[in-house]
């Protein structure tokens, strides 16, 4: 299987073989084994054997090693999955800031801003209430008030846009 990894913003390419593996085109001897009940992986490169711990990040293809008491960031993808993440950040454009977005079903008591006001990030936008609590709705970016879709009194739906903000 190949694999793109990534350590300290180094890419390299490795194909994972049963006896070996195939780093930026070097061959290399290599084998991993599990040290029974606990988190410790057995790492054999050519001769030399090392202790190494893995856990998983928050994201796909994300870890965090150990090794040797150093620790590091690794992302590692099949190379189908890094393709698409290379694309996906490729195409992606800045799309300024986010609209206010109802977070769930609620009803709205008071709208704090008019078109044309400037917000900054963590100001509150709308108060709504849902479960029988007032939440206060904030901005998650600076901007200007574009549009107020939402008035004092309005039932809203989960996702609905109270707010557009440029």
């Amino acid at each position: 299987m190949r694999y793109i990894v990534s350590v300290s913003g180094k890419r390299v390419e490795v194909d994972v073989r049963p006896e070996n593996v195939v780093i930026d085109g070097r061959t290399i001897r290599a084998a991993i084994s599990d040290v029974e009940d606990t988190p410790v992986r057995l790492v054999t490169i050519g001769d030399r054997v090392y202790r190494v711990i893995a856990r998983h990040g928050a994201v796909r293809g994300e870890y965090s090693l150990w090794l040797d008491g150093f620790s590091f960031a690794v992302e590692a993808l099949d190379s189908r999955t890094r393709a698409i993440r290379d694309l996906t950040a490729a195409s992606a454009r800045s799309s300024g800031p986010m609209p206010l977005l109802a977070p769930m079903p609620g009803l709205i008591v008071r709208v704090q801003v008019e078109p044309g006001d400037t917000v900054t990030a963590g100001q509150g936008l709308v108060m709504m209430e849902a479960m029988k609590m007032e939440n206060e709705l904030r901005s998650q970016s600076a901007g200007r008030v574009v549009r107020v879709l939402a008035s004092a009194g309005m039932a809203v739906e989960k996702g609905a846009v109270l707010i557009e903000l440029e």
